[in-house]
């Protein structure tokens, strides 16, 4: 498949791995039981940011990418956002702590494994089993923005102003 562009639908058979957040495992040493996150069935009535990171507690993505997410998280919802999501290659059990790392409680954001960068090798916004840098804005089945780093470090087409800025 190509990489995603506005005006695509958004692919009918993604899926993610997930550890839902609960608070009786709210520490970051909890662990959870992972289960299928069926992204296309679960976002195809609703609006929603998707954005890639290559690596959780990696330091662009720690440092620069991800706050911007938690910071901006009630202008995402203003302009009716409903779901916000973070992917990585990382396992499960490692995107769960990410969020409670990070404070992130709930569904505020949900933190997905892409394992093997599947999805976004299906893209073609992987590398070396890695996922890629990038954001996706879905609106009810329908891609209407999507945009991928092309340097390294770089947090400039996918971080939350951008996506901001198209919605």
């Amino acid at each position: 498949m190509a990489p995603l562009k506005a005006g695509d639908p958004f692919p009918s058979d993604v899926s993610f791995q997930y550890i839902p957040w609960s608070e009786d495992k709210g520490e970051v040493t909890a662990c959870g039981i992972p289960i299928k996150y069926d992204a296309s069935k679960e976002w195809a009535d609703k609006k929603v940011v998707l954005f890639s990171v290559p690596g959780a507690f990696t330091p662009t993505c720690s440092v620069n990418h991800l706050p911007g997410y938690i910071k901006n998280l009630p202008e995402l919802k203003k302009k009716g956002i409903q779901i916000v999501a973070v992917v990585a290659s990382n396992d499960p059990f490692v995107m769960s702590a990410w969020g409670k790392a990070n404070q992130v409680t709930g569904d505020d954001i949900l933190f997905l494994s892409d394992p093997d960068a599947k999805f976004s090798d299906s893209i073609g916004w992987a590398s070396g089993g890695r996922t890629g840098r990038y954001a996706i804005i879905i609106d009810h089945g329908k891609v209407t923005y999507a945009d991928i780093e092309t340097k390294k470090g770089a947090v400039e087409v996918s971080g939350a102003d951008a996506v901001l800025a198209h919605l």
